[in-house]
């Protein structure tokens, strides 16, 4: 496989090297020697799948609160997605940087997300089905978020949000202070 390490510190791009023949291909998807070589967490607790029925889903902007340090290996399987991460560690390099980057059934790129970056995507077809492998199991109350389109981060959605849930859409704004406080703390602010 390949790695090429982004702009925010910890993320990874990976691509996997296919052989192919007459019956079609192969390839190694997930590697955990190499992904420990990368400076990347390969434990795996969980493994996700969503399924999104419309273009412009938007799900995020989701980070696991300090404590709870759950990294993100993220595929799409059917369809295609604009993935984003954006780094709110306080003490990191790359404090409020992010990347966006697109994943496709036919492209086979993987993301691989540190713990604590604040993670959304949105679907860019319909029919979009998403796999996430996540290196600790989900903790009710280690979830907290930031809204997708909060000025603070920059961000811009290829599509119109089309459909995005109660939740997502009620994130509150960006709270530098607060953020730090809950870095500091090691628990939600």
């Amino acid at each position: 496989m390949k790695y090429t390490p982004l702009e925010v510190d910890g993320v990874h791009l990976v691509e996997m090297e296919p052989f192919t023949d007459e019956r079609g291909g192969f390839a190694r998807s997930f590697d955990t020697t190499e992904f420990e070589a990368h400076g990347m967490r390969p434990e795996v607790a969980q493994c996700n799948v969503s399924w999104n029925h419309r273009a412009g889903t938007l799900r995020g902007l989701h980070l696991s609160v300090p404590g709870h340090p759950e990294s993100k290996f993220i595929r799409c399987t059917r369809g295609a997605i604009v993935d984003v991460a954006v780094d709110v560690r306080p003490d990191s390099p790359t404090y409020m940087q992010h990347v966006m980057v697109e994943l496709t059934a036919e492209n086979r790129l993987g993301l691989y997300l540190p713990p604590h970056l604040a993670h959304a995507y949105q679907t860019l077809t319909d029919d979009t089905e998403v796999l996430y492998m996540v290196s600790v199991p989900y903790a009710p109350g280690a979830e907290v978020g930031y809204r997708y389109d909060d000025p603070a981060f920059g961000l811009t959605w290829p599509r119109e949000v089309a459909v995005i849930s109660d939740k997502d859409a009620s994130w509150p704004a960006f709270d530098a202070e607060a953020n730090a406080e809950r870095f500091r703390a090691g628990v939600p602010a």
